[in-house]
């Protein structure tokens, strides 16, 4: 079965094409950015692991091609040849990829791949996986994570929440997608899935509607707040002048949701993140209800945990999570990050200790950091 390491994106818009179903198979955005990293690096030790094909040219690639690098939206990722030539791309004739040889690792990601998605539910043990590849099951998981960004593990629940995703929209009941995708049992699914989709599986087949939000604008030290909520926690915190503009964006960032203004129920959080924007309230700890990839959820609780008053690189922040190389991931998932001040992404600066990006403008992020660092000096 060939690997479409691309089929379904982070957010899955509906106007995506989608590929042949022969290849269904998928792995999460964040391992994407790692193959795509690997393309615009033109990094000969990923040939052999995938090839990149273009959507324009119709033409496939190893990573390490001389070749000028399209857009990243234009790239499909394939885990080798005949994948790519199925899908209807014809090879490269300036690097040649049927006749690329990739290095022993590159041969061990594509193994260990194909090892999980020829599991009937995908749920190879890492020891059996070590003994396929003769490798330590310590060495297989350090070699996996550090080239693809993710454990054998979460690859394989990946490709399962991508099978779910794709069931659910042809249309199949729950039930019956279960069973395709061969989860153990319904309460399993409901479980891993309301973590990794943001919501439950039925939820997700009507395309999001049956989420409740309610929200609230305020004015603050900055202008405006707006803190949006569900039940579990906060889904939104937006900074802005016109309290208009800061619905209008919440509403294009849940589309599909219920949404509602004049929260009561949750009034508290909105007067903590306003005491704490004034300087009252230093440190805050609230629950966020957030729909996001495993990454970006390790990004945001590293975040968190940066103290009051201080700053960190985003070269620090991979460090910090384990993936030194993927400093430009953690600096996209700042810039998607929807709870801000409660996870502070204004903490994270460039290296040369200039203040980067700030969706909510960087007068305010200065402000923020400015105000930090005096509520820190008073404790």
């Amino acid at each position: 079965m060939g690997t479409v390491l691309d089929m379904v994106m982070e957010k899955e818009p509906d106007a995506m094409p989608m590929l042949s179903e022969a290849m269904p198979s998928t792995i999460p955005a964040r391992a994407r950015r790692r193959c795509l990293d690997a393309v615009a690096a033109h990094d000969a030790r990923m040939d052999g692991a995938f090839v990149y094909a273009v959507r324009s040219t119709g033409i496939y690639c190893r990573p390490s091609c001389p070749s000028r690098r399209p857009h990243a939206k234009h790239i499909l990722l394939f885990s080798h040849t005949e994948a790519a030539e199925q899908a209807g791309f014809r090879a490269c004739r300036r690097c040649h990829p049927r006749a690329a040889h990739g290095n022993p690792q590159a041969d061990l990601i594509r193994m260990v791949c194909a090892e999980i998605e020829s599991s009937a539910d995908g749920s190879v043990p890492l020891k059996r996986l070590a003994e396929r590849t003769g490798r330590s099951a310590a060495h297989l998981q350090r070699t996996f994570r550090r080239a693809m960004g993710i454990t054998p593990k979460q690859y394989a629940d990946a490709l399962r929440l991508a099978r779910l995703k794709s069931e659910l929209r042809k249309g199949r009941n729950v039930t019956t997608a279960l069973y395709f995708v061969a989860y153990g049992s319904a309460s399993r699914l409901y479980e891993k899935s309301d973590a990794q989709l943001g919501m439950t599986p039925a939820t997700y087949r009507r395309g999001g509607l049956g989420m409740n939000i309610s929200y609230t604008t305020a004015r603050c030290a900055l202008g405006r707040v707006l803190v949006a909520e569900t039940e579990r926690g906060i889904s939104a915190v937006y900074l802005g002048d016109r309290g208009a503009d800061l619905v209008a964006a919440l509403r294009k960032e849940y589309p599909r949701a219920e949404i509602r203004g004049g929260s009561k129920a949750h009034s508290k959080w909105v007067r903590e993140i306003v005491r704490h924007l004034a300087g009252a309230n230093p440190r805050l700890n609230l629950p966020t209800d957030v729909i996001a990839t495993a990454f970006q959820r390790r990004v945001w609780e590293a975040l968190r945990s940066i103290p009051l008053g201080e700053t960190r690189t985003y070269a620090e922040v991979a460090r910090g999570i384990g993936q030194p190389r993927a400093i430009r991931a953690v600096a996209r998932a700042c810039a998607t990050n929807p709870a801000a001040i409660v996870v502070p992404c204004h903490r994270v600066v460039r290296t040369d200790g200039t203040l980067g990006g700030y969706r909510w403008g960087l007068d305010r992020k200065q402000n923020l950091l400015n105000r930090e660092r005096r509520a820190a000096k008073r404790e």
